[in-house]
């Protein structure tokens, strides 16, 4: 059975769990729409529907967990994409939990991947939306957790956590991950209070900790064509720094890939 961690109930925190659905990031969107308070978490055994970034399919077997968390009005729009950091975090925190890997075998991936021994092991989805003429925000973030099955076909190697941790559960990841996100939470918008000169300094700091490919030679896919260069870090809003042979950029947005897995880049 699927239920909440007690941290995240005394925060507040609410569950919606189901068999199957199209996404869970379509249903939390409409709990939005349809006046929830949040913060609520859905969660489902079964996608039929589930997306990734810039729409690509997730796949979705039962045995991995499926999680969609509705945060209305959680910060000013500029600070939104700052949760995509904030859940990485949390993500790496309830998986480090749950195995006892912790970094560098156990690693995030810019902007939104958690990889294990450089297999994406979870992916992030983070969607922002306007809900009415007043410029109400609603941001919802989706979790894909590979717990017992790793998709193939992917751009780079997949792994699932059971083959690290036999037995391990989507019921037991999902009430980790319940507990490290309230907690992840609760830290930034505390630091966003008591630093507003760097209220993302010290979710940048643990996520740079934990961050695979700083100092290496990457590949960032952007529209507009591919960049190469050294992955220096990141800015203060969580832009990647990348040192290229023209000089330094600030990167909103892409899909990172690491100079030994190059083969690997699956044509768009």
């Amino acid at each position: 059975m699927v239920v909440l961690s007690p941290e995240a109930e005394s925060a507040g925190y609410r569950l919606v769990s189901v068999e199957a659905t199209d996404s869970t990031n379509d249903d939390a969107l409409q709990a939005a729409r349809s006046g929830d308070p949040g913060p609520l978490w859905i969660v489902a055994a079964e996608q039929r529907a589930g997306r990734g970034r810039h729409g690509r399919q997730w796949s979705s077997p039962q045995g991995n967990l499926y999680a969609s968390l509705l945060l209305p009005d959680p910060c000013e729009a500029q600070y939104a994409p700052q949760l995509g950091f904030v859940a990485g975090l949390a993500l790496h925190e309830a998986v480090e939990s749950l195995t006892g890997i912790s970094a560098p075998r156990l690693s995030l991936k810019w902007p939104n991947d958690l990889l294990l021994d450089g297999a994406k092991v979870s992916g992030l989805l983070l969607e922002g939306h306007r809900l009415d003429g007043r410029g109400r925000l609603a941001i919802v973030i989706g979790f894909g957790v590979n717990v017992a099955f790793a998709p193939s076909g992917t751009p780079y190697p997949a792994v699932a956590l059971q083959a690290v941790r036999p037995g391990l559960t989507r019921e037991a990841m999902f009430r980790a991950l319940s507990a490290a996100f309230a907690r992840t939470f609760a830290a930034w918008r505390n630091a966003a209070r008591m630093n507003a000169a760097d209220p993302f300094g010290p979710i940048r700091r643990l996520w740079l900790e934990r961050a695979a490919g700083i100092g290496q030679e990457v590949a960032v896919r952007l529209p507009s064509g591919e960049r190469r260069g050294i992955f220096e870090g990141l800015d203060r809003s969580g832009r990647l720094q990348l040192k290229t042979v023209s000089g330094a950029e600030l990167i909103d947005a892409g899909d990172l890939y690491f100079s030994h897995l190059l083969h690997d880049i699956a044509k768009p």
